[in-house]
């Protein structure tokens, strides 16, 4: 009967037990088109990208000569676009550390305290503005920092109109107003990447075993020794996860220092200029290679931390 059976048996039944024979089969033609994308498209496009920035471009026709040179990386040291390479840096960092400073109480409560409906009011809160439109925000933001808007009206009816003119007026940081200043940039990637360090910082804290708080309070630890010497360093991991999201995210984002800002450049913007008006190339790519060292760098050093453990 089975033998009969057989030739009646149509493709779908045969491939059926090819794959219930051999499932390493079914598991490389699942993983197959995603590690293609992953391969071809991502790292074949970072690749190239690393290519090109060892290009250089010819000064009098403008064309991109393909011959192997590091003078296109020797470009990035001239102060006006190392400028742009501290600028960038340094402005992650800063929103890096404010974001984490922001997100540890609010991460605290939400793990400890939070229960039931309010947990569910955090996470509402948290990922609400990740659901509108991200153009929207940065819009937004630059009209409540114009000279006209809400922040600047608030602090004239408080009676602080002198105090954020003085802010307005320190060298390098200052401006006209906020929306024309550093310190607008710094508050709109505070805004926009705050909640990419809360989440994973109230995931890490979550997981701290409320026996080992318990512990250290038997043993005569402080609130502040507690918090300095176990909360911390368990939570750790999510610091560092955020980070990643937080510093990289602003490193490469060129549209928030275009809209409210100064009119110099950062990291971003000088990748699209090169490429677009400039038609740069090559110092594009390399422009693009310098956050992607430096994430590199920064893994690095946190894994050897034991950052990672954890996560």
């Amino acid at each position: 009967m089975s033998g009969a059976a057989d030739p009646a048996r149509g493709p779908g039944d045969r491939l059926t037990g090819l794959f219930w024979r051999r499932p390493g089969l079914l598991t490389a033609l699942l993983l197959l088109p995603p590690l293609l994308w992953l391969g071809v498209v991502y790292i074949g496009s970072l690749a190239a990208l690393l290519l090109q920035s060892f290009y250089s471009i010819d000064q009098f026709s403008g064309l991109v000569v393909p011959e192997f040179t590091l003078r296109t990386y020797a470009e990035l040291l001239i102060p006006s676009n190392f400028d742009i390479i501290l600028r960038t840096v340094a402005m992650a960092a800063a929103v890096t550390l404010a974001s984490a400073v922001l997100a540890f109480p609010i991460a605290f409560f939400a793990a400890r305290y939070a229960k039931g409906r309010w947990k569910a009011v955090f996470y509402l809160g948290i990922m609400l503005p990740l659901w509108s439109s991200y153009l929207v925000k940065v819009y937004a933001w630059k009209l409540i920092l114009a000279k006209e808007g809400i922040v600047t009206w608030a602090a004239e009816g408080i009676g602080a109109g002198n105090l954020l003119n003085a802010v307005l007026a320190l060298p390098v940081i200052g401006g006209n107003s906020l929306s024309t200043s550093y310190i607008g940039t710094f508050l709109v990637f505070l805004y926009v990447w705050l909640p990419y360090m809360i989440l994973p910082m109230q995931a890490a804290l979550e997981r701290v075993p409320a026996s080992m708080l318990e512990a250290s309070a038997d043993l005569g630890a402080g609130g502040w020794r507690t918090l300095r010497s176990v909360i911390l360093p368990l939570a750790l991991p999510g610091v560092v996860a955020g980070s990643i999201f937080t510093f990289s995210l602003t490193l490469g984002d060129y549209i928030i220092p275009q809209i409210v800002g100064s009119s110099r450049f950062f990291i971003g913007q000088a990748v699209y200029s090169l490429q677009g008006t400039a038609g740069n190339i090559p110092l594009a790519a390399a422009f693009a290679v310098v956050p992607i060292v430096i994430m590199l760098v920064y893994l690095t050093v946190a894994r050897k931390m034991g950052a990672f453990d954890a996560l």
